[in-house]
This record gives structure tokens, sequence and C-alpha cells, in this order.
């Protein structure tokens, strides 16, 4: 834990899903991975599938766009997409914009995903004093960050779960860099200012309508 934060198996994550509106029906609909080197997105290794939650989906304002039913009709079930999340995430220190609304329905859908750490970059943002925003596409923005997300990965889409995970993945280095001695940051200095418990991740208050 008393790396340089940079060397720590860090790994963007971000999904979409129904909302918890839906309760013990919540279904997970996108996954996004995005793994860090040298505190930079590594896209050559990122992965993104869209998931088919066995149902139809009612339309929802929160649900994010070109998430449909027909689109989602074709994608692999999540059984076909778990096998990539273990291996993706086990161990991992699990990097996310208010991180514990996706752990909450990850670790309940894929119970068998044992990351290392969450580390919110929410919570960092409060730390960092950045700026008012709470909502990842307003802070990218206020850091100048949001053609940068859209450059690396190919497409302007906020609220997809690629282009949200490489987003907290760039923002995470912005706002590391705000914080007196951020430069030196160990691994135990970012858990201490922006880790969350994992075991709260099933009772996590699912706030996401506010961060959009």
């Amino acid at each position: 834990m008393q790396q340089p934060w940079t060397t720590a198996p860090l790994v963007a994550f971000d999904l979409e899903g129904t909302g918890s509106q839906d309760g013990k029906h919540e279904a997970i609909l996108e996954v996004g991975i995005v793994p860090l080197v040298d505190g930079r997105p590594d896209m050559a290794r990122s992965y993104q599938s869209t998931v088919n939650p066995g149902r139809r989906i009612a339309r929802r304002p929160w649900i994010s766009p070109g998430l449909t039913n027909e689109s989602l009709a074709g994608a692999p079930p999540l059984d076909a997409v778990a096998p990539e999340l273990v291996a993706r995430l086990d161990g991992a220190f699990i990097v996310g914009h208010n991180v514990a609304v996706d752990w909450r329905l990850l670790s309940r859908r894929c119970p068998t995903v044992r990351p290392a750490a969450l580390i919110d970059t929410l919570k960092l943002a409060w730390v960092a004093a950045a700026s008012h925003e709470r909502s990842l596409t307003a802070l990218l923005s206020a850091h100048g960050l949001t053609n940068e997300v859209t450059a690396l990965v190919g497409h302007e889409t906020p609220h997809r779960a690629l282009w949200d995970a490489t987003g907290a993945a760039l923002l995470l280095a912005a706002l590391v860099g705000r914080l007196p001695g951020g430069s030196a940051f160990t691994v135990a200095h970012l858990h201490h200012v922006a880790g969350l418990p994992l075991n709260g991740g099933a009772d996590a208050t699912d706030d996401a309508l506010l961060l959009f």
C-alpha cells in the first residue's frame, strides 16, 4: 500500500442498469472496464459489453441512450459476461464515479467478483474541492476532459458504460493532481481519501438520478 498510486491495479468501471426502482428485479444492461497504466486509461485492454436482461425493459429517463429492447435482444446474457468481469476485476481497485451505486448492483448480480477496494471519484472530488458539481459529465467539463474522453472512446455518448468508465479514469488523475502532495500519493493515501467499504455495496443508496 506504500507504492505510488499509479502502480496499483486500478480498473475504471461503470455499469448501466434498469434502476433501483426495479427492486430485486434490477438488471445490468451494460458494463465498461478500463485498466489504468501509470495513471492513464489503457484503451487497448478495455472491455465493453451490453447485457441481455432476459426480459423487456420499460423506457425510463435514466436508462442510457441506445440501450433499447431491440439493441439488447442480441446481447449476451449476464452469465456469459460474468467470467470477463471476474477475470478483469478480481483483486483490482475498482475506480468509478459514485461507485457505490455500481458496486451495489454488481455485487448483487455477480457475487463472485472480489475486488481489492473501491475508489470513488465523487468522494475524491469533494476532498479536492474541485467543483461544486457532482455529476461525472459536469466534472469532466470543468476539468476540460470531455473531448479527451470522446477521442479515447471513439464516440460521443456520455452515460454509456465505456464512456463513463474512461471519464472516471481521466478524472481520477486530474483530481489527485489537485490535492496537496498528490504527485507523491501512495496507494494508501488514495484509499484513505477516496476509498469506500466493499461491504456497503449491497445497501448503498442509489442517487444516480441526481448525478446525470
